[in-house]
């Protein structure tokens, strides 16, 4: 039986409480109707825009920095509104949900159909229902900017969000941060253990932050401990072994996985993709993935139900579960 390790007790004699969550409404400007997305589309088509589909779950720390940065106000605010029709969805929710493609699914149904790993996530939906991109996880203005631009802009018709972003005038500014854990590998088949991969490249702006204030934390760092920890540069032609033995440079790994994020961490153990952060992830998410992966995954297929045990039992043992940075 796996076993559930939560990080060291600081005070047994008093229950941790959850902190760091925020309260938060979506925006006014949000279409808040009966989530019948070919009915958006079709309404959507005849005022020239296309549809966002925007996932989120309350007291989600990331929602809320997405929502306040791109969607309430400047620029990004006033570009969404003025060509998307942006519809919210709770991932936790059960009413019912017609998609684009005339299906019905419960929201908490649809989120697994679309292969949804975290909030917020945004699925773009162009003025045919289909799907163009999709985000999963937090995206600063910029880089939301970027994702906008392109469904905008029709570019998803000639090109794939990858080769677009490869494509705009952008200056390489981040240097690779060391770190002590970091191991060299690029045979991962068959290893025993959790595999730990972090997708970089030169030009990732939250690359040397995300080593500050997460990489570096000591749970974070606990948590690293007794894994293989591999960084790949996600613009590097070098060849690698997949877990499921697939030969690949490690940019066609992370167009394989979907990643459209930099830094993205995958977490593997017995061959399979276990957990990922494909956008901005904080130290107690990122411990709480490590932890899974580790073990907790033999005894908790579901990683929502481990993420439940996990914070209970921290409390338990007199530690706060903070969702902030």
């Amino acid at each position: 039986m796996a076993v559930l390790v939560a990080p060291a007790t600081v005070n047994a004699a008093e229950k941790g409480i959850l902190t760091g969550g925020q309260v938060y409404d979506l925006p006014d400007w949000f279409v808040h109707g009966f989530l019948e997305f070919d009915y958006d589309v079709a309404e959507a088509r005849k005022a020239g825009k296309q549809v966002i589909a925007f996932f989120h779950v309350e007291e989600c720390p990331y929602c809320v920095r997405m929502l306040d940065e791109n969607f309430r106000v400047g620029g990004t605010r006033e570009f969404t509104e003025k060509n998307f029709r942006v519809v919210g969805v709770d991932i936790k929710g059960g009413i019912n949900v017609t998609w684009s493609d005339g299906r019905t699914y419960t929201e908490n149904e649809l989120v697994k159909h679309l292969g949804i790993y975290g909030t917020p996530s945004i699925v773009f939906l162009d003025q045919e229902g289909s799907k163009v991109l999709q985000l999963n996880g937090y995206r600063d203005p910029v880089a939301f900017r970027q994702a906008l631009n392109f469904v905008q802009g029709r570019h998803f018709r000639g090109t794939s969000f990858r080769d677009y972003l490869a494509d705009l005038d952008r200056k390489g500014v981040y240097q690779f941060v060391p770190h002590d854990l970091l191991q060299q590998a690029t045979y991962f088949k068959g290893y025993r253990g959790a595999i730990v991969v972090l997708f970089e490249d030169r030009f990732c702006g939250e690359c040397a932050r995300f080593h500050e204030k997460t990489l570096n934390h000591p749970d974070v760092l606990a948590g690293l401990q007794d894994v293989l920890f591999v960084r790949l540069d996600a613009d590097s032609k070098q060849k690698i072994v997949s877990p499921d033995g697939k030969l690949m440079t490690a940019r066609q790994w992370m167009d394989e996985l979907g990643l459209t994020y930099r830094p993205s961490l995958v977490m593997f153990n017995e061959g399979r993709e276990l957990f990922r952060a494909d956008g901005i992830k904080y130290h107690h998410h990122l411990s709480e993935g490590l932890a899974y992966v580790k073990s907790g995954y033999r005894d908790y297929p579901v990683l929502g139900d481990f993420k439940k045990a996990y914070r209970a039992r921290m409390m338990e043992n007199g530690r706060n579960v903070d969702f902030s940075e």
